[in-house]
């Protein structure tokens, strides 16, 4: 018989999640440390990246800290390498880090536009190809992205056209990596978070309007926490999902649906 809930389990893997240091990211180093991993908590804000292992490792589960800038390729070969060199594994990557300016198109200078872009595409980028070339080698692991409702729709409350876009192309870069690393037994899926209550949306969904307006067009009539984001990323980071790949999830009580 089929041992369903220890196909959750993750002892012994190595798991890298950028963005590590707060949001989604702190969440997903939780959940995946709970389920056995060794969490690589890398971060552009060392500080908050070191906070967020000391937190792990309080609970009695191997965590480490790396300051890492994604839009750095040279500085992510060289986090990565130092990770792979003290495992000599690197089993899951989590691409969480990402940036949001809301601004209208005709508003969006070039300077915006191309930072979104560094960010939210070109890291995501940079990271799936680093942790990539050992994956491939080993012949398995597992890579999730973190695209986002606005990658699957349209629009918003707010013009966001750098933001969708690259959500967007993170929906067919998943799609694109799952096609030519599964046949090797890599698995590439992205989750796609509706509006989630972090640092990045503090300043919006302090707003009562946009809040009331979140909630009313999300047919489960509820904001989302990092936590069930991070249960979504969990799942499709571990062998539950092992026929799973080149999909994006929706964690987003029912937007796209609409």
């Amino acid at each position: 018989m089929t041992d369903f809930i220890n196909q959750m389990r993750l002892d012994g893997r190595v798991a890298i999640v950028t963005g590590g240091g707060s949001g989604i990211g702190r969440a997903t180093c939780r959940a995946l440390a709970q389920a056995g991993a060794i969490v690589a908590v890398t971060d552009i804000d060392g500080d908050a990246a070191e906070a967020v292992a000391r937190e792990i490792t309080s609970n009695a589960a191997p965590a480490e800290a790396h300051v890492m800038d994604i839009t750095w390729d040279k500085q992510v070969d060289e986090v990565v390498e130092r990770i792979f060199d003290a495992h000599g594994r690197i089993d899951i990557l989590v691409n969480n880090a990402g940036i949001s300016l809301r601004h209208p198109t005709t508003e969006t200078s070039t300077a915006d536009w191309g930072r979104v872009m560094d960010v939210n595409l070109n890291g995501h980028f940079y990271c799936a190809r680093a942790v990539g070339r050992h994956m491939v080698a080993a012949g398995s692991g597992a890579v999730v992205m973190l695209a986002s409702i606005m990658g699957l729709t349209g629009g918003g409350r707010h013009p966001n056209p750098a933001y969708h876009a690259t959500k967007g192309a993170i929906v067919n870069l998943t799609r694109s990596l799952a096609v030519e690393w599964g046949p090797v037994g890599v698995r590439v899926n992205a989750v796609a978070p509706t509006y989630v209550q972090t640092p990045l949306t503090e300043q919006m969904l302090a707003d009562e309007e946009a809040r009331t307006y979140i909630i009313e067009n999300t047919p489960m009539r509820q904001l989302a926490t990092p936590d069930q984001i991070a249960a979504a990323i969990l799942f499709l980071a571990g062998d539950a999902a092992a026929m799973i790949t080149g999909h994006t999830l929706p964690v987003d009580g029912g937007w796209v649906a609409r």
